[in-house]
């Protein structure tokens, strides 16, 4: 039966300044080594395929690189798990920007996911950044 309810996918947006400059900022939203120190228990990369391995609580999500531009942003979309998700797949991205005015640095989160509790998802991504601040000493 095709009524099972899917959760509708919904894009949560946030933006977070980081004293911290963006060549300094980029490896770790780029990298394996980089985000394995603040966004996931550990990031592998599968060199076959060049997917990214992101560990939380010892469960593995698949995601590929499938977009960046040096120390601009960079977008990885999790491998499908199911159907739904190959027709719209999640995915996050990561945006540094420069405000001229104020010369400061902001770290654009764009996760798009079924996660349905935005009050938790957005406490999610604070306690990320916090941990990315401390890591930056940003």
């Amino acid at each position: 039966m095709a009524t099972l309810s899917m959760a509708k996918k919904r894009l949560f947006t946030a933006d977070y300044e980081i004293h911290a400059s963006i060549k300094m900022l980029y490896p770790y939203i780029q990298t394996a080594s980089g985000l394995a120190e603040w966004f996931a228990d550990d990031v592998n990369i599968n060199n076959q395929d060049k997917s990214y391995i992101f560990f939380w609580d010892n469960d593995e999500h698949k995601a590929k690189q499938v977009a960046h531009r040096t120390n601009h942003f960079v977008r990885f979309e999790f491998l499908p798990e199911n159907e739904q998700d190959e027709k719209d797949p999640s995915y996050f991205e990561l945006r540094l920007e420069f405000n001229e005015l104020t010369q400061s640095v902001f770290l654009k989160v764009f996760d798009y996911s079924d996660f349905d509790d935005m009050k938790e998802l957005q406490d999610l991504w604070d306690s990320l950044i916090d941990a990315l601040r401390k890591t930056v000493g940003g």
